[in-house]
């Protein structure tokens, strides 16, 4: 390579300081030389504290003056669109947070954005890169658990609602914890069952606790403002026969304070994700016929590891477009099950 790629983020905030920059500048093949962010003085502060050369409230003149060759896009999930496309058109390699947009029509037209220029467009569905899942996938495609016919995936929270950034405005986010945590255990499972072909999905959404509540485990918000959902679950059925339940919540009257995994139940064996477990009955007892001692904590850098690779034209797999899509269809379906009462074919 006879030059450093160039590399901006678009919005300051927190997964872009912990993980996008964090990781971009452990790369001696990239040079981080742009933040943008609607607010000057909070990409000025991130600029500064990190050292990197500019900071900019305006995205236009960020691609004049620097042209970069790869953009993370870390706003709230309404720009998510807008940004993605204006990089791509700008000729830039995009990694996107998730979910992929605010509509499937959205994550389609970015798809094929991408198709056309010729770049790579990836989401930070992070939890398929632990290893964890990686080797789960490896062992479903093996044949060891046989025929997956139940699968349920929760991201529960028992009072977890976000108190920064716009989590409790659907206006901006979309929805609360389905298109938030949920949607990280949804494309968990989808990735590990290879992306079934869905037949049709049935939920129901509750607003019971968030609209009561002001505070929980992470900070305060104001429940006068909360227009998202608390809870959510959905039943999903694939054209294979097999289905997968998916139960979320900000806020829920729970035990734990908090529930991220997914069980797998198939004919030979089952299996859990974090740590990844493999086991099955024989005779009444439980036998482990594999398992990790921990879960894999790394996730997040693995994801982007996967993307900057691929740019640089590694062989590696990533959370890429059409997957990208095929959750954001399958999220839209959710929640039109749930407001309409109705199942939804897709």
């Amino acid at each position: 390579m006879s030059r450093k790629l160039r590399v901006a983020i678009i919005g300051g905030g927190q997964v872009a300081e912990t993980v996008h920059a964090s990781y971009y500048l452990t790369r001696s093949e990239l040079e981080l030389v742009a933040v943008v962010d609607s607010n000057i003085e909070r990409a000025q502060s991130l600029a500064n504290r990190l050292g990197i050369a500019h900071a900019f409230a305006d995205a236009d003149e960020m691609y004049r003056q620097c042209q970069p060759d790869i953009i993370s896009v870390c706003t709230p999930n309404r720009f998510h669109h807008q940004h993605v496309m204006q990089a791509l058109e700008n000729g830039c390699h995009v990694m996107c947070e998730k979910p992929p947009a605010m509509t499937p029509e959205e994550a389609a037209e970015m798809r094929d954005a991408a198709r056309k220029a010729g770049k790579v467009l990836a989401y930070d569905f992070h939890h398929r890169f632990a290893s964890d899942t990686q080797f789960l996938r490896e062992q479903v495609v093996a044949g060891t658990l046989g025929e997956i016919y139940v699968t349920t995936a929760k991201a529960l929270r028992r009072c977890g609602v976000p108190g920064w950034g716009v989590f409790t405005n659907k206006e901006l986010q979309g929805g609360g914890p389905l298109i938030d945590i949920g949607i990280h255990m949804l494309d968990a499972a989808m990735y590990v069952l290879g992306f079934p072909a869905v037949k049709r999905v049935y939920a129901h959404s509750f607003q019971k606790l968030g609209t009561l509540k002001h505070s929980g485990q992470f900070g305060e918000w104001d429940p006068k403002t909360y227009t998202v959902e608390d809870a959510l679950f959905a039943t999903v059925e694939f054209r294979n026969g097999g289905i997968l339940r998916l139960e979320t919540s900000f806020a829920l009257n729970i035990e734990p304070v908090s529930v991220m995994n997914v069980e797998f139940c198939g004919v030979n064996a089952g299996a859990t994700l974090f740590p990844a477990h493999i086991y099955q009955d024989e005779a009444g007892k439980l036998v482990t016929l594999s398992q990790r001692e921990s879960a894999d904590t790394e996730r997040h850098f693995k994801s982007m590891r996967a993307f900057v690779d691929h740019v640089l034209g590694a062989p590696v797999s990533i959370a890429d477009a059409e997957q990208g899509y095929l959750i954001q269809q399958l999220v839209a379906a959710i929640y039109r099950a749930a407001e309409s009462g109705e199942s939804i074919e897709l």
